[in-house]
């Protein structure tokens, strides 16, 4: 294959080749996520996209494949600059787009270190366990979540072993190693359950410019307790509520604490807020249940949203500068589990849900809770929903997921 590249390489302008397929790379390598956002997905279309974006990375020429880390970088992740305007910086958008763009181009240019198709092969799996800027929305393993092969470490040694071996095998069995492959096929998913109980999963749709407004605090409220009345008449033994969805530390007001843990008395309720602990802020979710309530603290924060990943002496200037002091919450030490009649939910806050920590242990169900109107309109639910599924499938794991402007739904 590699010689082939080279043959077409060297019949016409280098540069157009290596941006073309440099492109066409980045393409494939995305295009189940594209797929999943427009409602078309088929597995065999993906599972070929997948492993042609695997081949492709393993054979091209050096420079396409910094043109395919670049473009990678941008379709992947072009919507995290849309966050920045609600801090007033929003003329940094564009920039991060490029920022990331930059830094895949990078991750993936370890590649291009060498053309030993074997080294490349082995590069590729060290890259699938690095994290840059310990953010993790990136894993090789992902482009396999709606396909034929399965999702665990061995089974993409196997694929790019398997397309890696073609290179070294003579003329007449050139590609026999690539029935290998089936080997990595996804035969034995864990098994997943559906919690014994009525849940009800509410979605909202509140613009992040208007979300955090006084105008708009007390319609959002009775939107909460008219969704509560309404679970509890339909039978729900749970009703579950987006990230932050009631945007104030819950724990200073009194009276909504009183109505709340009175109607919990009928339905067990869940509901994300903020929380005020002797002057340290927690982004949490709170969980009334027969007239109690128990508190969820977030354990694991977002990179540059709400903690600053960098050495002391800058994250200071970072987060005044571009997040207005924003990025300063604390976190839980362990994960939280919830008991509800009976039935154990480990808990996890938006960016926790597509962390591999939060299904550490014994964990059948997560409720989890997002905000993702920083980000619309983008990709991102999708993506999010396609990680959530990547560790619920890996874990055998049901997450029951309730979300601010998109993505509410069972992950399974």
């Amino acid at each position: 294959m590699i010689q082939k590249l080279q043959d077409i390489r060297n019949s016409q302008n280098h540069l157009l080749f290596d941006l073309t397929f440099g492109i066409l790379t980045a393409l494939l390598f995305s295009s189940f996520i594209y797929f999943e956002h427009y409602a078309t997905s088929i597995k065999l279309i993906n599972t070929i996209s997948a492993l042609l974006s695997l081949a492709l990375l393993l054979y091209l020429p050096k420079r396409a494949i910094l043109v395919a880390g670049f473009f990678i970088g941008i379709l992947w992740f072009y919507w995290i600059g849309y966050s920045f305007k609600y801090n007033g910086v929003g003329y940094m958008a564009p920039i991060i787009t490029l920022a990331f763009a930059i830094i895949y181009m990078l991750f993936f240019g370890v590649l291009a270190l060498t053309n030993s198709v074997a080294i490349r092969a082995v590069l590729l799996f060290a890259l699938s366990f690095f994290e840059p800027m310990e953010w993790n929305w990136l894993q090789i393993q992902l482009i396999f979540v709606d396909s034929y092969i399965g999702l665990f470490k061995y089974q993409l040694i196997i694929v790019l072993f398997s397309l890696s071996l073609t290179n070294y095998v003579k003329k007449s069995y050139k590609y026999t190693p690539l029935l290998l492959i089936f080997l990595a096929f996804n035969f034995n998913q864990p098994t997943q359950k559906d919690a014994p109980l009525k849940i009800k999963l509410v979605a909202t749709d509140i613009k992040q410019d208007m979300k955090w407004s006084r105008d708009t605090l007390t319609q959002t409220i009775f939107m909460i307790f008219n969704e509560i009345d309404s679970a509890a008449k339909n039978g729900y033994e749970v009703v579950v509520f987006p990230e932050s969805v009631f945007p104030l530390f819950l724990n200073e007001d009194q009276t909504l604490i009183d109505e709340l843990s009175l109607r919990s008395y009928e339905i067990t309720i869940i509901a994300g807020a903020l929380l005020n602990e002797n002057g340290v802020h927690y982004n949490v979710a709170y969980m009334f249940k027969d007239g109690k309530y128990e508190i969820a603290k977030k354990m694991i924060l977002v990179p540059f949203g709400e903690y600053i990943p960098l050495p002391s002496f800058a994250k200071k200037f970072v987060n005044d500068f571009f997040f207005a002091g924003a990025s300063d919450f604390k976190t839980a030490t362990k994960p939280t589990d919830f008991l509800i009649n009976g039935v154990k939910f480990r808990n996890a806050i938006c960016y926790e849900a597509t962390t591999k920590e939060i299904y550490y242990g014994d964990v059948d169900f997560v409720i989890a809770s997002s905000n993702n109107a920083w980000f619309a309109p983008s990709i991102e639910p999708t993506l999010q929903n396609l990680l959530m599924k990547y560790h619920a499938r890996k874990n055998g794991v049901t997450i029951y997921h309730s979300a601010n402007y998109r993505g509410t739904g069972i992950v399974k």
